[in-house]
């Protein structure tokens, strides 16, 4: 079987406030990166740059050993997030961008991935297909594109929007009746994936990293399972899998490629097991910043699955008689607390010693405390993370099993 592989979509600049980060990826750049030693460095990548972008990324394509084959554009689109979970923001906005004509692209292996400003075109013999769109993500076949085996790795808002369910089987046994998919991985979050295939179905899970960085994580796991079922033959479960240990190391490392098969298998990896319960959100909220942080904070941990206790929001302002007493009440129906510690709020102290002495976990952020301000925090058992999002996936990883 030939080892050319084609990866075909979006090419962006990319930035991030916290933590920093400014590079040239977007999803085909990302992948192209992720697989380019699972190909032996034959690896094509294929999209639309601006000569900036694409002086940006020629030198690590040159040591990655990627083929850059990008047609030229004068706009750049860039997004931008506040941290790895937020919506970011699209410059040009979505609305504006020039439409550009479809990329055509044959090739023995190719990864496509939906974009923004255009679409690609494919034959290929085998395809992944990554969707990359919530609202209007499309079939693979809807434009054209054909493969004799097709793989096809989204998300449920995505399943959604191209069967019309985000049933797992249902949505599943669609895209195999029409879209001619051999192989579907659906992507659950914190719930890790789920591989599906005609006759069975197999549940992947997420693996534990020390850290989370979010942006871009989707990408490598769709590159590493296609990288592995696609170009090394693999089965369709091991190669989800070995996608997950990849995820985590890169959540970790932030940097491409990810280890050998091997590599991945011999490094420590522990399987998250999904929780359940009500966590506590404790944080000043006293200006818009503070406010901000919460709006934030309760928006992630519910999208993530779990129920929660805001005082801002269930309780609200009053008087100190009748606002503590509901707080600690609240405080003793929750499983976890989430505490925002920036600024060392005397509030959320107090709440943070309550929770130990009742023997609750506790996860806090605290992006810019002196060591020795941590020090009782540490010293007693709360998780402490520097960075908003892997602070959020501690606290949710913390609800009992």
């Amino acid at each position: 079987m030939s080892r050319d592989v084609t990866v075909a979509g979006g090419v962006y600049h990319e930035r991030c406030l916290q933590p920093e980060w400014d590079h040239i990826f977007g999803s085909a750049g990302r992948a192209a990166f992720s697989i380019a030693q699972l190909a032996s460095g034959r690896v094509q990548l294929r999209g639309y740059a601006n000569s900036r972008l694409s002086d940006r990324i020629a030198v690590e394509a040159e040591l990655a050993d990627v083929q850059l084959d990008l047609l030229g554009t004068e706009q750049a689109v860039t997004f931008d997030y506040v941290h790895t979970l937020s919506i970011p923001l699209i410059s040009p906005p979505p609305a504006l961008l020039k439409r550009l004509p479809d990329i055509k692209v044959e090739n023995s292996i190719v990864i496509r991935y939906g974009m923004i400003e255009s679409d690609v075109v494919v034959s290929a013999n085998i395809a992944v297909y990554d969707p990359q769109s919530a609202f209007d993500a499309q079939p693979f076949r809807r434009n054209g594109s054909s493969a004799a085996r097709l793989g096809v790795v989204l998300n449920r808002l995505e399943m959604r929007s191209i069967t019309g369910t985000d049933n797992p089987r249902d949505g599943a046994n669609w895209l195999f009746h029409n879209d001619g998919a051999e192989v579907v991985v659906l992507k659950m979050g914190a719930l890790g994936a789920l591989v599906l295939t005609p006759d069975h179905q197999q549940q992947i899970p997420l693996y534990e990293s020390d850290s989370v960085w979010k942006l871009g994580s989707g990408d490598v796991f769709s590159s590493t399972f296609a990288g592995l079922w696609a170009i090394e033959g693999r089965d369709p479960v091991e190669a989800a899998d070995l996608a997950s240990r990849a995820t985590a190391w890169y959540c970790n490392s932030r940097t491409l490629p990810p280890p050998t098969p091997d590599g991945l298998m011999s490094a420590r990896a522990t399987p998250i097991k999904p929780g359940s319960g009500r966590i506590y959100l404790a944080a000043p909220f006293f200006d818009l910043g503070q406010r901000w942080l919460v709006e934030e904070a309760r928006l992630a941990l519910i999208d993530a699955g779990a129920d929660v206790f805001s005082p801002v929001h269930e309780i609200g302002p009053g008087k100190a008689d009748v606002v503590a007493p509901a707080d600690l009440i609240g405080l003793d129906g929750c499983d976890v607390i989430f505490a925002i510690l920036n600024g060392m709020d005397p509030g959320t102290v107090f709440e943070v010693g309550y929770a130990r002495k009742k023997g609750i976990p506790i996860v806090a952020l605290a992006e810019n405390e002196k060591e020795e301000d941590l020090k009782m925090f540490v010293g007693s058992g709360t998780i402490v993370a520097q960075d908003f999002v892997t602070a959020i996936y501690k606290a949710i990883w913390s609800l009992p099993k």
